[in-house]
């Protein structure tokens, strides 16, 4: 089982949203919602120095995707295929999921209630409820999986003027980005209550790391609670799935 995963080197990142623009242009992200996104951080002193960096932004396709968890639709099976050794898998899914051979998070569009209960779930923000079609839906980055498919690099990494973005699996020891996070340090945005396993990965100068991890490190997700058990935290979601639908009816 592979997964693709991304670095993001903070010290050739210049901040010119070519990556976010490329996104919106590959996948017709309307205005005001994006599957990419590049903030600006600082200048603003650090115990390290002053730091003025960039927080280049996208789903961090998990390890433990707390999405697939909050996610209400009813399981159906599907069948994957291995784009690399062509092995077929069977598996239930709800409608966002985490592929078994890349692990890429998903999200199957035709089968998504448009609920909102996985963008209310993910702490980095990487959901949206795209409202603007006939039919609500969620939509966030998917590693431009259907370029994968045939051979071709995310656009984002495809389009950086720097080449800020190093783009690969990470179960590959002889992949630059296994080297990037093994051998130099490249590091996530994690914290001690929530760490879901992302799959995005930062290297920079200390003082920009630190401001990037003070900043931009997830936050609780307050309506998850880990003491509830799972049948009960799943009704729950349930609720407060069709109570946004039933509003959204209004």
């Amino acid at each position: 089982m592979g997964q693709y995963a991304m670095v993001i080197d903070l010290n050739k990142c210049v901040g010119c949203h070519a990556c976010a623009l490329a996104c919106r242009a590959e996948w017709g992200v309307p205005v005001p919602y994006h599957r990419s996104w590049v903030e600006r951080l600082g200048p603003e002193n650090t115990p390290k120095g002053m730091s003025y960096t960039f927080y280049p932004a996208l789903c961090n396709h998990c390890d433990h995707p707390i999405c697939v968890e909050a996610c209400v639709a009813e399981p159906v099976e599907k069948e994957f295929t291995d784009p690399k050794t062509g092995k077929k898998i069977k598996m239930m899914v709800k409608a966002t999921y985490k592929h078994p051979f890349t692990g890429i998070v998903l999200v199957d569009k035709d089968r998504c209630l448009g609920c909102g209960a996985c963008a209310v779930a993910c702490p980095y923000g990487a959901r949206y409820v795209d409202k603007t079609k006939a039919k609500p839906v969620v939509d966030k980055c998917t590693f431009c999986f259907e370029r994968l498919e045939h051979g071709e690099e995310p656009a984002c990494v495809k389009t950086c003027i720097a080449d800020a973005r190093i783009f690969g699996d990470i179960t590959d020891k002889n992949s630059e980005v296994y080297k990037l996070v093994h051998e130099k340090g490249a590091t996530r945005l994690v914290t001690k209550d929530i760490n879901l396993g992302p799959n995005v990965y930062y290297l920079g100068k200390e003082k920009d790391i630190f401001l990037l991890k003070k900043l931009c490190s997830p936050k609780k997700t307050p309506w998850i609670s880990e003491n509830l058990e799972a049948p009960a935290r799943r009704e729950l979601l349930k609720a407060a799935a069709k109570k946004l639908m039933d509003l959204e009816k209004v």
